[in-house]
């Protein structure tokens, strides 16, 4: 047998590093447990008569989780025009159940926030989740979904790509290729590198944390085109989560010229047809639902 070249026995090292780390199954990653101010928020309301003052008095223990209910409540597509200054009164503007995916949606952040250099992550994912309600807002109600349905789904969709980060110190290579892969699906690429996908990783963390079932299947399918073609026993509410979501991000990129990717190549033409929308109407879309200083 030829002796390896120099260059090939000093990649090999890292070649064994990564099919080792490709037989880590899913359960092995450690899935952070749903927050205990959850279920602590989920006793209270599931009450006859839950107590307001309680939940904000809950809430006000943890003050970016109270800020960032505040903040929500008094975005475009909840607020009523007048700025909410209170939990108390932000908990009465989202409603209970809202409240509940909020809070989900913002404690993601803690529970990541020992993995570094995220704070564009973060942004690009509350932006898209608030694009995402704008345009459920601007579309109307025959996707049936509501713009809370969309933000939440939005906050979670990618919530296994921080996941991957600690325990894959070659994973943000693999999203740089995987955002520029035009053919092959954008977790065809992570499988391809490390055995697993950041997708079904999020729609584990989803289900754990008690997240509703149409939601976590959109994380789970949200890179795949055959779920946006009905190919999949998905409901419709649950494509068209994936397709607004798709579409926000799409608007966005092409708004800001940041963070680009090869998605819309891939899924754009599905989600249009799964919203009933036209390529002549996305940039109204764009005009209406993506601020100016979105990303």
């Amino acid at each position: 047998m030829t002796e390896p070249r120099v260059e090939e026995r000093q990649n090999k090292p890292a070649a064994d590093a990564v099919e080792s780390r490709m037989k880590i199954e899913l359960r092995d990653i450690g899935i952070p447990p749903r927050p205990l101010i959850l279920t602590q928020i989920e006793q209270e309301t599931a009450k006859d008569d839950p107590d307001f003052i309680y939940l904000a008095k809950l809430l006000g223990q943890d003050v970016a989780l109270s800020a960032g209910v505040i903040k929500i409540a008094n975005s475009p597509f909840f607020s009523f025009g007048k700025k909410v200054p209170t939990v108390q009164e932000a908990l009465l503007v989202l409603g209970l159940k809202q409240v509940l995916r909020t809070i989900a949606g913002l404690s993601l952040q803690q529970v990541f926030k020992h993995v570094p250099n995220m704070d564009r992550f973060w942004d690009a994912s509350a932006t898209t989740a608030n694009v995402s309600a704008m345009l459920v807002r601007q579309i109307g109600n025959g996707i049936g979904i509501r713009p809370e349905d969309a933000h939440t789904f939005a906050l979670f969709r990618d919530c296994g790509i921080p996941m991957l980060m600690i325990p894959f110190p070659e994973y943000r290579d693999i999203l740089i290729k995987a955002n520029h892969e035009e053919t092959a699906s954008f977790t065809a690429v992570e499988e391809e590198a490390i055995g697993l996908n950041h997708a079904a990783l999020g729609a584990q963390l989803a289900e754990d944390w008690l997240l509703p079932e149409e939601t976590c299947q959109a994380i789970r399918h949200h890179h795949d085109r055959s779920a946006l073609e009905g190919e999949l026993a998905l409901t419709e509410r649950t494509r068209h989560l994936i397709a607004v979501a798709q579409l926000a991000e799409y608007l966005i990129q092409q708004k800001t010229s940041q963070s680009q990717t090869c998605e819309w190549v891939k899924l754009g033409d599905a989600c249009l047809h799964c919203l009933n929308l036209g390529q002549e109407q996305l940039p109204e879309l764009a005009r209406t639902c993506v601020p100016e200083a979105a990303g």
